[in-house]
């Protein structure tokens, strides 16, 4: 996991800061990236398949009201993780 090793303190908004839609964005990344490595072993782990699904949509769904409320904000955060959209 130390290739796409994500800074966390980098999206925080404050100190603690752990429930901001930038935060859980970096979070859920990297939940994804961890997912997607132990899938491209374990291919037919159809369950783990389903949960990176539903992490995959709920990053989705923060990117949106992201984007609804900045979207300069919301360029930086797709930027900064490397994320294609």
């Amino acid at each position: 996991m130390s290739d796409n090793a994500i800074n966390l303190k980098e999206y925080q908004l404050h100190e603690g800061d752990t429930g901001s839609a930038p935060y859980q964005v970096a979070l859920l990344t990297q939940r994804i990236h961890h997912l997607t490595g132990h899938l491209n072993i374990h291919s037919k782990d159809f369950s783990s398949r389903r949960g990176l699904l539903k992490l995959v949509s709920l990053r989705r769904k923060h990117l949106d009201y992201i984007k609804a409320k900045s979207e300069e904000r919301y360029k930086q955060i797709i930027q900064s993780l490397g994320l294609r959209r």
